[in-house]
């Protein structure tokens, strides 16, 4: 499993730092595109749909996810960056309030209702692929590789002092201690970005300006905790869907969501937040 899991990441990763570095934005848009459509039939699986309401919740997606790029790649900027703001504030709301009570009251709700979930979980994440890549690809990678951190060391953390369990019903490996692991690792990578950022400047500098850089380590800390939730979140639609994975497509890893379900709670509060600097 292990050696599985390396070489998919081996073949993917460079494949995805070349896109995220090189591509036009048209190809950009079309792979952040292709990724959602994905990850949103992946999530109708986990829905309870009849076949026919999934085929039909699947069309939906298609010509919301066409609308959007049609709108990036083609409509005047300020519906975009408006259509964009209004996704990162209802992704906010949602993770920061309609999250921890579904997961806290354990809801199983009707198949349509996790349908309209799940474009709060696709479709913001969208969003926030195209636009903090155009804010610059090292603030995107920054900003994923905080995720990464995150999951690192709460893996760590919750191996080597893993006593308390933080949602039992929920995801039963996962740990009070591991989040402790999660924020700490974070805390340590967030100084790390604010000592290099003032040592040399470069992209990430404007984030780190304010206050010697305290307001966007804070941020990132919350942004930390907001990628449990999404963790947490999916682990709950697959339990109650009956599966260990959202797919199979990634040998090793399980499904697009299974890699990326930190990255639907995290990237979109990240863009509306930076939105205000």
């Amino acid at each position: 499993m292990l050696k599985t899991r390396v070489l998919t990441a081996i073949a993917l990763l460079p494949a995805v730092l070349a896109l995220l570095f090189y591509a036009g934005e048209p190809l950009w848009v079309g792979f952040a595109t292709a990724l959602a459509l994905v990850s949103a039939w992946e999530w109708s699986r986990l829905c309870g749909f009849r076949p026919g309401a999934q085929r039909l919740y699947l069309a939906a997606c298609a010509a919301i996810a066409a609308a959007l790029a049609a709108a990036r790649l083609a409509g005047p900027p300020a519906v975009f960056a408006n259509l964009a703001q209004a996704a990162f504030v209802a992704a906010a709301y949602f993770w920061v309030f309609a999250v921890p009570a579904w997961l806290g009251l354990k809801l199983r709700p009707e198949p349509w209702a996790s349908g309209v979930a799940g474009w709060l979980v696709v479709f913001p994440l969208w969003a926030a692929l195209v636009v903090l890549r155009e804010a610059g690809p090292w603030v995107l990678l920054a900003a994923a590789a905080l995720v990464w951190v995150a999951d690192i060391a709460a893996y760590f953390a919750g191996r080597r002092f893993g006593r308390r369990k933080l949602a039992p019903a929920v995801s039963p490996g996962k740990t009070w201690e591991g989040v402790a692991g999660a924020l700490l690792g974070v805390l340590a990578y967030g100084v790390a970005l604010a000592a290099l950022a003032h040592a040399r400047p470069g992209p990430l500098a404007p984030l780190f300006a304010a206050g010697a850089g305290a307001p966007a380590v804070a941020a990132m800390l919350a942004l930390a905790a907001l990628s449990v939730l999404g963790d947490l979140f999916e682990s709950w639609m697959k339990r109650g869907a009956g599966r260990k994975d959202s797919s199979g497509l990634l040998p090793g890893h399980g499904g697009v969501l299974d890699r990326i379900d930190a990255l639907t709670s995290s990237l979109p509060v990240a863009a509306l937040l930076l939105s205000f600097t």
